[in-house]
């Protein structure tokens, strides 16, 4: 697998489209910081780590409104291996004019665009989800 973060994306978009209650993807360190910020952001309902017979998992609860639509709208895998992009601190990109959320990877860790404008600093946009 070239890009971890790409499977993480299509899995969450694939299992919301499918109505599944849970999820399970291997877990890294990137992918349950960017499963932590989704929940933070009010997209996932809830994740945890647990072990598997090799290494460990990220088990992700989905969450849907009443009428049984998927919270997350979109999901845009921005910086790809082949193409990566990046920011500075001035130059943090909004999402449907703040209606969604922008996850950039900086020397701070994870963070969603309002957070790098807040912190001042820029990095990899990683993702737009609204």
């Amino acid at each position: 697998m070239t890009d971890p973060i790409s499977d993480l994306l299509t899995r969450i978009r694939n299992a919301q489209r499918a109505r599944h209650k849970t999820l399970t993807v291997p877990a890294s360190t990137i992918k349950s910081a960017i499963v932590r910020l989704l929940v933070q952001s009010g997209y996932l309902a809830g994740f945890r780590i647990a072990p598997v017979s090799v290494g460990h998992a990220i088990e992700i609860d989905l969450k849907y409104g009443r009428d049984g639509k998927g919270a997350i709208t979109g999901i845009e895998r921005v910086s790809r291996p082949g193409r990566r992009v990046y920011c500075g601190k001035a130059e943090i990109p909004t999402v449907l004019n703040g209606l969604g959320v922008a996850l950039v990877s900086t020397p701070k860790g994870v963070m969603t665009g309002s957070d790098c404008n807040r912190s001042g600093v820029g990095g990899e946009i990683l993702c737009n989800i609204w």
